[in-house]
């Protein structure tokens, strides 16, 4: 892993969201529109054609479920148990309630606080399982209110889906899951086909294509965001543990070769010793060769010459994940402006909040942190404004209304005013 002075340099990791290639959004928009005019026919087909296998039905039955128990050993079915309970916990206090407020003129102003009727959740799949997407995304949503959530995911060569994502929609009560990925299964989510209804907002991770299908359908349903690669800032300095280090950097290594994983220390003997660390773990890890490709591309170590020259290279990088892994982390935390997420000291490493802790996962990449939010129970609200004058306060106020509807050259408005005062 190469060393660096930090000089500024850091800046040329920063990298915008991948818009695709015009072959690639041709694509999605083709698939799209097969979806809109064909319905569940172009969800089988297509189901075949990228997913090499042949459905009958869409919706995942009840027997599938129950074998998804009977494949899940029951360890693993209470470690998810334990993990939904830490999120529902965390995410339960995010709730907003409605307010309103009056004064003696007679004025009621307010705000209505209304979950979305739908949202639709997307589970990664294929070739690997994330019960974890599964926690993250529906239960901020049920703890908002939402009412019918929708969980779509690519099914495997069995045409099944993986057992921990089914017992983890089962564990929240999710009863419509379907077999359906890629760009196609954002078009369902969007627009309905005969047998999945449309939804309000489209939640979850995805590849390339799902990601510009979700940009495709926006406007017409809402999104959480355009995830890219993952990313993992380390803000280290004397006292962190080189080999702990080394592995929390190819942690998100492992997810992408596209992934970018930085260490920002004022330590260059800690720099050297994470470097060696990261080669030395490189040759037993499984996934190697992703991690590998990462690393050489996107990883990289930097050398400040102080702990605020290192802050304020975070902050410039507004990463994923950031840990702090200093002597006293906790004083530097206001220092950080830009961050999906904060991991403080040796024991909170990245994959505590990945899987476990009770934040959400589901985080801003590609410096958006500067001004976005992880996805959390707002996610899934509605604010709508609620406004009552009085007589009095209309009377009031009426003719500086009129006239600053006349200033934009409305005179229909200043005139729906002035009859009132007739």
């Amino acid at each position: 892993m190469r060393i660096e002075l930090l000089t500024g340099a850091f800046a040329s990791l920063k990298r915008s969201i991948d818009s695709g290639t015009e072959t690639q959004r041709d694509a999605v928009k083709s698939i799209i529109e097969e979806v809109r005019q064909k319905g569940d026919a172009a969800l089988f087909a297509f189901t075949e054609k990228f997913d090499g296998v042949s459905l009958s039905d869409l919706k995942v039955t009840e027997a599938e479920t129950q074998a998804a128990y009977q494949e899940l050993d029951p360890e693993t079915a209470d470690i998810i148990r334990e993990a939904a309970a830490n999120i529902r916990s965390y995410h339960e206090k995010q709730k907003r309630e409605s307010w309103m407020t009056y004064k003696e003129d007679g004025t009621m102003l307010g705000q209505k606080i209304t979950p979305l009727d739908a949202a639709g959740v997307y589970v990664p799949g294929g070739t690997a399982a994330y019960p974890s997407s599964v926690l993250m995304n529906v239960i901020p949503a049920q703890a908002a209110g939402v009412k019918r959530i929708v969980l779509v995911s690519p099914p495997n060569k069995e045409g099944t889906l993986p057992a921990g994502v089914l017992v983890a929609a089962k564990e929240l009560g999710v009863e419509e899951i379907y077999k359906a990925g890629g760009a196609q299964a954002i078009a369902a989510l969007a627009y309905g086909t005969e047998t999945i209804r449309p939804v309000d907002k489209i939640t979850g991770p995805g590849n390339i294509y799902v990601a510009l299908a979700k940009r495709e359908v926006f406007g017409d349903v809402a999104i959480d965001m355009i995830a890219g690669p993952s990313e993992i800032v380390v803000l280290a300095d004397n006292t962190a543990v080189p080999g702990e280090v080394a592995a929390d950097l190819l942690s998100q290594a492992e997810h992408d070769a596209l992934a970018s994983s930085v260490l920002v220390t004022d330590s260059m003997e800690l720099a050297e010793a994470v470097s060696s660390e990261v080669k030395k773990q490189l040759e037993t890890l499984p996934r190697r060769e992703i991690a590998s490709a990462s690393i050489e591309d996107y990883g990289c170590i930097y050398v400040a010459d102080s702990i605020d020259e290192a802050v304020e290279a975070v902050n410039e990088l507004a990463p994923e994940h950031l840990e702090i892994l200093t002597e006293n982390p906790m004083e530097l935390v206001g220092s950080i402006r830009h961050a999906g997420a904060i991991f403080l000291g040796r024991y909170s490493s990245e994959p505590v909040g990945d899987y476990f802790a009770g934040p959400n996962h589901v985080l801003p990449t590609n410096g958006t942190a500067r001004f976005s939010s992880p996805l959390s129970v707002d996610d899934f609200i509605k604010k709508t404004s609620i406004i009552s004058y009085s007589e009095k306060a209309f009377a009031q106020s009426a003719e500086k209304i009129a006239a600053f509807a006349r200033l934009e050259g409305l005179e229909a408005h200043a005139r729906a005013i002035e009859e009132r005062l007739k």
